[in-house]
């Protein structure tokens, strides 16, 4: 068990890193191993100290949080944002919570994202992403 959880953004970040900055991956990585403290983020943008931005899809779906990452040109997202946090408030999130529950019986893949500081997070897949088709 660790003392100090890990931030989800940092999570994030060093993924994309281990990856060498993917055009795109998905991913879960579940709310008992990290801090989240991208709460209430829809969709927006994540730029690495390379300078590439991702335009991130996430999603809290219990017990997950899930991450959709695509390489792309920084925009402005708060207009999509706001968007998909309105429709969460108004269906009460309970295709999000089905969601994450279905994702139990259906992650099929596991990898570990090695931190900076040792510590080792396991993030989940529905399926294993072919890195090979990234470049």
């Amino acid at each position: 068990m660790r003392l100090i959880k890990p931030r989800a953004s940092d999570v994030l970040t060093t993924y994309l890193k281990q990856c060498n900055e993917p055009p795109w991956t998905s991913y879960f990585v579940k709310y008992s191993d990290v801090k989240d403290d991208q709460w209430g983020k829809s969709h927006f943008n994540w730029t690495l100290d390379s300078g590439n931005n991702y335009h991130i899809l996430r999603a809290g779906c219990y017990p997950y949080i899930k991450y959709h990452c695509s390489k792309r040109p920084y925009q402005d997202l708060s207009l999509d944002d706001n968007f998909f946090r309105i429709m969460k408030v108004l269906n009460l999130g309970i295709p999000l919570l089905f969601y994450g529950l279905a994702a139990i019986a259906l992650i099929k893949h596991v990898e570990i994202v090695q931190m900076n500081d040792g510590q080792k997070v396991p993030i989940y897949f529905l399926y294993p992403e072919n890195k090979g088709s990234f470049h």
